[in-house]
């Protein structure tokens, strides 16, 4: 068994809420988590690096998060395009 701060009791309490609620509310809390990780990855770069536009942090969580691959397949590589060259910019070392 792992080690978690949740009792069994409040455990089966949230699995038995999870059970009744709807699938529409269930794919909403899904949205809602993964758009709160994406505002806090934003948040990371934008104090990581205070002079960039909204729109270069977006291509820079977008590049991270989709890798660089699949990044330029679906934005263009932005050395061809001339859009963003964010290359100078890498994640911050921990």
């Amino acid at each position: 068994m792992s080690k978690t701060d949740t009792t069994d009791e409040a455990r089966q309490v949230m699995y038995d809420l999870y059970r009744r609620m709807s699938p529409a509310k269930k794919i909403e809390l899904v949205f809602d988590a993964y758009r709160t990780g994406q505002l806090l990855a934003m948040a990371g770069i934008r104090m990581q690096n205070p002079n960039l536009t909204e729109k270069e942090i977006w291509h820079i969580w977008a590049k991270r998060h989709l890798g660089e691959k699949l990044y330029n397949e679906v934005y263009g590589n932005s050395r061809n395009r001339n859009l963003l060259n964010l290359s100078y910019l890498t994640p911050a070392k921990k």
